[in-house]
């Protein structure tokens, strides 16, 4: 079963206007599933990582419900069919 990603509008520029896009291959972890969306996508990645790879601070990410920052963040496990959203942080006054 692909994983499938949510993209939010402000990334979807750089998935060709994609709301969601699925990942055929079967990652291990949130790294592994992040390094195969920016391979067919790779404009996302700087918008996601640091130069250090490292997720960026406003930006949030969730495997099903969970957010990745209390579960092992890059390491986190990612399961056959899981969906994962990707969700910028927003502020404002």
């Amino acid at each position: 079963m692909p994983v499938t990603f949510h993209i939010p509008g402000a990334l979807r520029e750089f998935t060709a206007g994609c709301s969601r896009v699925e990942i055929e291959s079967s990652p291990e972890t949130l790294a592994d599933a992040l390094l195969a969306l920016w391979t067919v996508y790779p404009g996302v990645r700087d918008r996601i990582a640091t130069e250090q790879g490292q997720v960026r601070e406003h930006i949030n990410i969730f495997i099903g419900n969970e957010d990745v920052r209390y579960t092992g963040g890059l390491a986190s496990p990612v399961s056959a069919g899981c969906e994962i959203s990707i969700v910028p942080a927003v502020s404002g006054g």
